[in-house]
């Protein structure tokens, strides 16, 4: 496992959208395109239905996930980090920290859809490890 670098902790924070890639049981990339947080030193995501990434991880926690930095008009290569690390799934908060990266993503008076549920017990929460970090920034070391 690595710490997660505070260069990298700032980019989460500004909310890219993460491609999250986990492996199907032929061995075949799946890829989902997901919000994400930290807490600690895990990137964590929120998920109401307990989809086809969840069942992957639970067969096999390598993970890989991309984030795309804010483009800087003019630079030749577009800063982003690329992670790879272990997901682990766990029950419940997925709509509570859904509704808080909402309020990131989409903007600060955001409520998740209580149709998918708003229980503390509803959903599930991936939380991923980082064993090693590339791409292009200052998060490459």
């Amino acid at each position: 496992m690595v710490g997660i670098p505070d260069s990298l902790r700032v980019l989460i924070a500004t909310g890219p959208l993460a491609h999250f890639v986990t492996l199907n049981a032929d061995g075949s990339p799946q890829l989902s395109v997901i919000w994400i947080g930290l807490a600690g030193d895990e990137i964590v995501s929120g998920h109401m239905s307990h989809s086809q990434k969840l069942r992957n991880i639970e067969r096999d926690p390598r993970v890989v996930l991309s984030l795309e930095a804010p483009r800087t008009p003019g630079e030749f290569l577009a800063q982003h980090a690329v992670v790879r690390g272990r997901a682990r799934v766990s029950r419940g908060g997925a709509y509570d920290l859904l509704t808080g990266l909402g309020k990131l993503y989409v903007g600060p008076d955001f409520a998740f859809p209580t149709d998918f549920g708003s229980g503390p017990d509803d959903g599930w929460l991936l939380h991923t490890t980082v064993d090693r970090i590339g791409g292009v920034g200052p998060w490459t070391g």
